[in-house]
């Protein structure tokens, strides 16, 4: 059904003779949703993984262009996280979902706090004005 690269390796599949392979860090597997599921279940167990990649939401109520100086502020401040703004429109008003990620808890919380502080250091002005 297909062609493999020399020097692949054959991915095993126990619900069809669909074929996948792995070659170098590259692992190329049928797109069917049962198939994919058998070669990834005989591959998971051979995997190599790292530190896990943590991350936490705090919901905005402003949008992007309200947050965005401030945001990239709290993010200078944070090297070790990155920082995450994902726009949202309900039909009345803008929000915006920012997601924080690290590889430790500690630093989530941290940024987190100065994001919050951020957010209500708008909300202040904003009521302000």
């Amino acid at each position: 059904m297909a062609r493999m690269p020399n020097g692949a390796r054959h991915i095993p599949n126990a619900v069809s003779t669909a074929p996948g392979f792995i070659i170098g860090n590259v692992h190329v597997m049928a797109g069917v949703p049962q198939v994919f599921q058998a070669m990834l279940d005989a591959l998971l167990p051979q995997l190599e993984s790292g530190t896990i990649v943590k991350s936490r939401t705090v919901r905005s109520p402003f949008g992007e262009g309200d947050i965005g100086g401030p945001l990239g502020e709290v993010q200078k401040a944070h090297p070790l996280t990155s920082i995450g703004s994902y726009p949202k429109f309900d039909g009345t008003s803008f929000s915006t979902d920012l997601v924080i990620r690290a590889r430790d808890e500690a630093l989530i919380d941290a940024a987190e706090a100065d994001v919050k502080a951020m957010i209500d250091t708008i909300a202040a002005s904003k009521n302000k004005g």
